[in-house]
């Protein structure tokens, strides 16, 4: 295993945490809403035996924890990768993070030469899909303050999917995202920092405006939004190539860690 450095990144006043590893082309790993920079643990040694692999808690999450102010996370990006004097990298991205990234690449292209979007939408994606029934049943429990409700029914959600239950999913899997989520619902509940708006225009009216190699990943088992917004991207972003990995959910990374390395690998060795 490649030996790994740590530290925290004071940008626009806050401090956030990373972890950096290997050497070669850089390659950033961004988390989803639900996790924090622990969700790439089956990837960052992995890869780091090949490029230089940075991964990193989005404030609110993890070991960053929220400020008071207003922020964005695309800001936070650009300012750690510059802090890193990280310019410019590969970037793979899970479900808000790839929101964050989509973002980034539509305002400084030059900062990325190859997205990895993972169970991902673009801002401003309106789609006819149906909403889990959970997501009713997690207003409830908002109001009630139940905190560790909250935390089953978005495990139950992005973790269990589509037709599946709690006992078909690898519960070192299951354990290690209510842990995550945990911690963010916990900082969460400091009631600190407020999130401006995404880049104006949406994302999703300029997904032509991406000159890049694309990869979307997509779970078989995931939300009907998510995997319909897998597939308008997809679509909509030229040359994009698609990936399905069967029997995964929001987390296919975490889920099939062998068969999503093996994409991304493909992937990445391509964009060379």
């Amino acid at each position: 295993m490649a030996a790994s450095t740590n530290g925290y990144a004071e940008v626009n006043g806050a401090r956030i945490y990373y972890e950096t590893a290997g050497e070669g082309h850089p390659l950033v790993f961004v988390h989803a809403g639900i996790a924090d920079s622990r969700m790439w643990d089956d990837q960052f040694a992995v890869f780091a035996r090949h490029y230089r692999v940075i991964r990193y808690d989005q404030r609110g999450y993890g070991k960053s924890e929220p400020v008071a102010g207003e922020f964005s996370f695309r800001d936070d990006l650009v300012a750690l990768l510059r802090f890193l004097k990280i310019e410019p990298a590969y970037i793979v991205a899970c479900s808000m993070g790839g929101g964050t990234a989509i973002d980034l690449c539509l305002e400084h292209a030059e900062m990325v030469d190859a997205l990895a979007l993972v169970c991902s939408s673009p801002s401003g994606l309106q789609l006819d899909v149906p909403p889990p029934t959970q997501f009713a049943e997690i207003e409830e429990a908002e109001k009630k303050g139940e905190w560790e409700r909250i935390n089953e029914l978005e495990t139950q959600i992005w973790v269990d999917g589509v037709g599946r239950t709690s006992e078909q999913v690898k519960g070192s899997v299951r354990a290690r995202v209510l842990e995550m989520n945990r911690l963010a619902l916990e900082h969460e509940r400091k009631h600190l920092g407020s999130r401006l708006a995404p880049l104006q225009p949406l994302a999703s009216e300029h997904l032509a405006e991406l000159h890049l190699p694309v990869l979307v990943v997509i779970g078989d088992r995931d939300t009907a939004y998510s995997q319909a917004a897998g597939d308008y991207m997809a679509a909509h972003i030229a040359g994009a190539r698609k990936a399905v990995i069967t029997n995964t959910a929001h987390l296919p990374n975490m889920e099939e860690p062998e068969v999503f390395n093996q994409i991304l690998a493909e992937f990445l060795e391509s964009a060379r």
